[in-house]
Parts: C-alpha cells; sequence; structure tokens
C-alpha cells in the first residue's frame, strides 16, 4: 500500500532516493573492501553526490526551498558537532585505573548521565579516549559499540541537550522536562539491560585476556582533569543551544518562508571552537591524541548525506501524511517506523517528520506551540497523543545507535577508533555483530514494556 501512495502523488520521483541508498552503501562496503581508495577519494565522492542532487533540485526541479532548510540543517549539525569536537576533544580526562568490567561499567553509565547534561556529542568526545585507555591493550570493538549504544545515543534521552530530536522537539514547544518526566523509565530499564549483556561480555574478556599490571594507579583518586581552561568555551557552547528565534523573538534574525531564522547561535559555536583551539595546552592536545581527520570525515561523509537524503525525506513526509497512513500511526507502527528509519536516516530530521505526521493525524498543527504542549501532555481524555510523542522521541534517541549513521556521534567514535588502531567493523559488520544481536532485544523490550503492556 505505501508503494502505491508514494507511486501515485509523490512530490519527488521515488527513484531519487537511489543516490541516497548508493551512499549509504558505499560508506558500508568502500572502507571494507576498497580502503585506500575510499579513504583518499570520500570527500569527493560525499561533496559530488550531495552536490549533484542540490544541483538537479535547484535547475531541474525548480525547487529552492528543500535545497535552503536543508542547509540551514546541516551548518547547525556541523556547527554544533565541530564546537563540541575542538571545546571538547582539547579537554583530557585522564583515569589512573586497570579497565575492569565494574570500572568499565562505572565509566560508561557515568558517561550516560553526563550526556545529558553536555550533549551526547560532548560527552562522547569527551570521554572516548579515556576509556580506550582505560583498556589499554585488550579494546575490542564491543567495547567501543557498547559506548557507542550507552554515551553518544541512549544515555541522552532525558533532557533536550541530550541528543538533537528532543531538541527539536523542545524548539517546537514540548516543555523542557517532559522527557525527565516520562522517558526516565524507559531510560532506566534500557540502560540497565545494556549494562548487563556488557558486563557479561567484559568479564568474559578479561578472563581471555586478563589485565596484567597495575599501571598508573593513584591513591585517593581515579580520574584527574587537564585542559581546564577550555571549560568555559565548552559551557558557552553548550548554553548558546538555546540562543534560537523560536525560543526568543529577541534574539537576531531574518524571516525566511514565514520562519524566523537565525545563525547567531551557530557563529558562536564557531568561534568557541576556534577559541578553544587556539588557547588548547600543546601538551594536553598530544596527550589526547588530537587531530583533524574525525571531524573531516564526519562532515564531508553528512554534507553527501544530508544532500542525497533530500528526496528519501520528502517521500517519508508525503507518505506518512497521507490519510490511508494517518490512520496507522499508532505508539506501536510510530516506535517501529520512526526508530528504523532513524537507524538509517539522520536521527532528528526522522523525528520532525513523524512529529508532524502524528500531530496531523490528531488534527494539530506542529507549528503552534500550544498545539505541541497539549499534544505532549495528551489530549485531555486518553493518553494516546502522549504515547505517541513518548514513542518517537524514545525511537528516535535509542535507534540512533543502530547504525554509524543515525546519530552524528556515532561515525567520529567509530573513526576516532579507528585512529587508535582498533579493528572496528565495517557499517554491515557492526549492524549485525552487535546493533541485531545486542541492541534490537532490548529496543524491543522497550516496546513491549511500554507500549504493548502499559
Amino acid at each position: 500500500m505505501l508503494l502505491l501512495i508514494a507511486g501515485s502523488v509523490a512530490p519527488v520521483n521515488p527513484w531519487l532516493c537511489l543516490p541516497f541508498g548508493a551512499m549509504i552503501l558505499m560508506i558500508a562496503i568502500f572502507p571494507l573492501f576498497f580502503g585506500s581508495f575510499w579513504h583518499k577519494y570520500f570527500g569527493h565522492i560525499a561533496i559530488a553526490m550531495g552536490g549533484g542532487m542540490v544541483l538537479y533540485y535547484l535547475l531541474v526541479l525548480q525547487n529552492t526551498h528543500t535545497p535552503l532548510h536543508t542547509l540551514f540543517e546541516y551548518v547547525q549539525f556541523v556547527s554544533l558537532i565541530a564546537a563540541l569536537y575542538f571545546a571538547a576533544n582539547v579537554i583530557k580526562v585522564s583515569v589512573h585505573h586497570q579497565g575492569l568490567p565494574w570500572i568499565n561499567l562505572s565509566f560508561l553509565l557515568g558517561g550516560a548521565i553526563i550526556s545529558n547534561f553536555i550533549g551526547t556529542t560532548g560527552a562522547s568526545i569527551l570521554l572516548i579516549n579515556p576509556f580506550l585507555y582505560l583498556n589499554k591493550g585488550r579494546v575490542k570493538p564491543f567495547h567501543v559499540a557498547f559506548f557507542i549504544f550507552m554515551v553518544s545515543n541512549v544515555g541522552g534521552a532525558l533532557t533536550p541537550i541530550g541528543d538533537p530530536p528532543l531538541f527539536l522537539g523542545f524548539l517546537r514547544g514540548v516543555p523542557f522536562f517532559w522527557s525527565t518526566q516520562h522517558l526516565f523509565l524507559p531510560w532506566l530499564v534500557a540502560l540497565i539491560a545494556l549494562s548487563g549483556i556488557f558486563f557479561c561480555l567484559d568479564r568474559r574478556e578479561l578472563k581471555k585476556n586478563p589485565v596484567r599490571s597495575s599501571r598508573d594507579q593513584r591513591e585517593g583518586s581515579w580520574i584527574s582533569l587537564s585542559g581546564k581552561r577550555s571549560l568555559p568555551w565548552l559551557a558557552i557552547i553548550i548554553g548558546s543551544v538555546f540562543l534560537d528565534p523560536n525560543l526568543s523573538e529577541h534574539i537576531p534574525h531574518f524571516i525566511y518562508e514565514g520562519a524566523r531564522v537565525s545563525y547567531l547561535r551557530e557563529i558562536i559555536m564557531i568561534a568557541c571552537a576556534a577559541g578553544a583551539y587556539k588557547t588548547a595546552s600543546p601538551q594536553v592536545m598530544a596527550g589526547g591524541g588530537f587531530n583533524f581527520f574525525p571531524i573531516r570525515e564526519v562532515a564531508l561523509l553528512f554534507l553527501g548525506i544530508f544532500g542525497t537524503m533530500m528526496p528519501a525525506l520528502e517521500l517519508i513526509r508525503h507518505i506518512s501524511g497521507s490519510p490511508e497512513v494517518g490512520n496507522f500511526l499508532g505508539p506501536s507502527v510510530l516506535y517501529w517506523t520512526t526508530g528504523f528509519l532513524s537507524g538509517f536516516l539522520d536521527n532528528a530530521p526522522t523525528y520532525l517528520t513523524f512529529l508532524t505526521a502524528s500531530m496531523a493525524s490528531h488534527q494539530a498543527d506542529v507549528h503552534q506551540v500550544s498545539h505541541v504542549v497539549n499534544f505532549a501532555l495528551g489530549d485531555g481524555l486518553t493518553d494516546i497523543t502522549l504515547k505517541c510523542l513518548k514513542a518517537i522521541s524514545l525511537s528516535s534517541v535509542f535507534f540512533g545507535a543502530f547504525t554509524y549513521v543515525g546519530n552524528g556521534p556515532n561515525l567520529m567514535i567509530s573513526s576516532i577508533a579507528r585512529a587508535k588502531g582498533i579493528s572496528m567493523p565495517s557499517f554491515f559488520g557492526y549492524l549485525f555483530r552487535f546493533s541485531i544481536p545486542f541492541l534490537l532485544p532490548v529496543l524491543f523490550l522497550i516496546w513491549y514494556l511500554f507500549f504493548v503492556l502499559i
């Protein structure tokens, strides 16, 4: 039925989704079979494919709205990722202990909590190097995979700062503490389940590859912080997240097609990134193995992803917004549909797409703050709209860990791990070795407990 709807009066030709599929497949396959070629030319390929789709929209479809809207989103995405990368990567967290299973688990749970205050991107960049050092000599790909699961994604479900989809909801009118109140129990269950799996895997690995020395242990404290001069930069970046004209009309902005647009936040973020880099201690940067490749890789690959996914997102909006489909957009359908698409598309626009469609199916307008508030709090008679938003929010955040491209930090963490000499799996290797056997059962448990039983 969906294909018939898509093929009938779709706003774009469904065949235009093929470049996005090709982009994902290249990210998945080329590093495995054409490693040296991909490492050298991935940027050229991403620019050509993303730029080619933009030119097609501008010159053939004569559509300027979609490319400009995508450009706004890409600039916002890259500015935040880059700012946090530079500000957090010049702060060095040193761990003076062995990577024992209970220590590793404590580290991951601490990172999951921190991600709600500095974002999953900030927490990931700040903590990945000390986590790898903590397990120096016995790091396995599953260590990095569970870091991505717990710190880079699931952990940030409690505040709008935590993950980009929730921040988009906050900008639209979802109350700031809504996610803390309504997502806490699923967040806790997911982290407990992932913790149990990780602890068993790490304990088994320790028996196979035991720690042989008591290196660098100090009495009194097993964590120290260097590069504190960069903390103010990081704080300014986090604070600037709220400089959005949709939150306050007093923020300098211009009007584009009836919407308020401002780049003040992005200018501040880039300025802070430059300030953090220029004022960072060379010793701290050298000790943390700072280099530009991870942020360059993420910026270029997501340029290709953002460009080629324009028709895919338009097609999803068209299908989900049709009356035939809108009637079926209950919490369970939203959970799995939003989730799996978040795993392969960027989870932020996927969240907004299905929030818009779900609200429309309940005669509500996502552009009206009062409508969003009522949708988030329930319709007054039943909690169906609240459960719909809960499904969209949980799945977009949790399923963001499903692939390397589901959420911004994933690809960066994988790149940092590879730069440290860790043999990270390919796109499909990560999917079949870790996401499907370990993450998917947890996602199924969350769905059953909170959308079937309750």
